[in-house]
C-alpha cells in the first residue's frame, strides 16, 4: 500500500537541511532503487522552485510500504528528523487515483 509522509520544518531549517541532505537523499534513492518511491520533494517557503535563503517549510514522500507500521518506522529514522530539521512528521495511508 502507498503511504504519504508529510513533514513540517522548524523555522530557519535551511542550514540543518543542507548538512543532513546527503543521508536524506540516499534513503530516497534506496526507495527508488527498490521501485517503491512514487514522489518526493520539499515545499519551498516561497513561490519558487529555487527559494534560495528562504528555504523550505517541509517535505512530502509518497512511497510503498507493507504496512502503516513499516512506513512509520521508516519515517522515524529520517536523517532530517534526527538533525532537528522537522518539527512534525505525519504518516498516513494514501490511495492513488490519478494518474492511473
Amino acid at each position: 500500500m502507498l503511504y504519504a509522509i508529510l513533514s513540517q520544518d522548524i523555522e530557519d531549517s535551511l542550514k540543518k537541511r543542507q548538512s543532513a541532505r546527503p543521508a536524506h537523499i540516499q534513503r530516497l534513492q534506496d526507495l527508488q532503487d527498490q521501485g517503491r518511491l512514487i514522489i518526493a520533494g520539499p515545499h519551498p517557503a516561497i513561490d519558487s522552485n529555487t527559494p534560495g535563503d528562504a528555504g523550505f517549510t517541509g517535505s512530502l514522500v509518497i512511497a510503498e510500504f507493507s504496512s502503516l507500521a513499516e512506513a512509520q518506522n521508516w519515517a522515524d529514522v529520517e536523517p532530517y528528523l534526527a538533525a532537528g530539521v522537522y518539527s512534525k512528521v505525519t504518516v498516513k495511508p494514501f490511495k492513488q487515483v490519478f494518474p492511473q
